[in-house]
């Protein structure tokens, strides 16, 4: 079971056949708590609005006390549509901010990535959709 980027209460289930004439199939439930070893708040990155105006979102993310680590690099896949910015905040919290740089309608997605010094998770993936409109039109009079 993948449990990477996934926390709380998990539950999978799986079919087992045999060769055992009154029970072919077994039906087989696991059940499990999967700790976080990081909060991020949003999960996504989600830049919508007009073309022209400035569109920023933030992301907070926050270790957990059990499993500390510190990022140590943050790139783009692509990076051609945003901007981004990693700030150390309070204790072992970090601010990453993303900026939409496109200048005209479109929509693109792109993926961040933190590299970590943890050994649970190296590298920690943020999604980012931007969604960006024409200008509003100007009203007849």
């Amino acid at each position: 079971m993948k449990t990477k980027g996934r926390g709380g209460r998990l539950v999978k289930a799986a079919t087992v056949y045999t060769n055992d004439k009154k029970h072919p199939t077994l039906k087989l439930t696991m059940r499990g708590q999967v700790e976080k070893f990081v909060t991020i708040t949003p999960k996504k990155v989600s830049l919508k609005g007009i073309a022209g105006q400035p569109i920023e979102r933030s992301v907070r993310i926050i270790p957990k006390e059990k499993y500390p680590f510190r990022i140590l690099e943050t790139r783009a896949r692509r990076g051609k549509d945003i901007r981004f910015n990693l700030k150390e905040t309070e204790g072992s919290e970090y601010l990453l901010t993303v900026e939409n740089l496109m200048k005209e309608k479109g929509r693109y997605h792109d993926t961040i990535y933190l590299k970590t010094d943890s050994k649970i998770n190296p590298e920690i993936r943020i999604s980012v959709k931007g969604n960006i409109s024409d200008s509003k039109p100007e009203k007849k009079e």
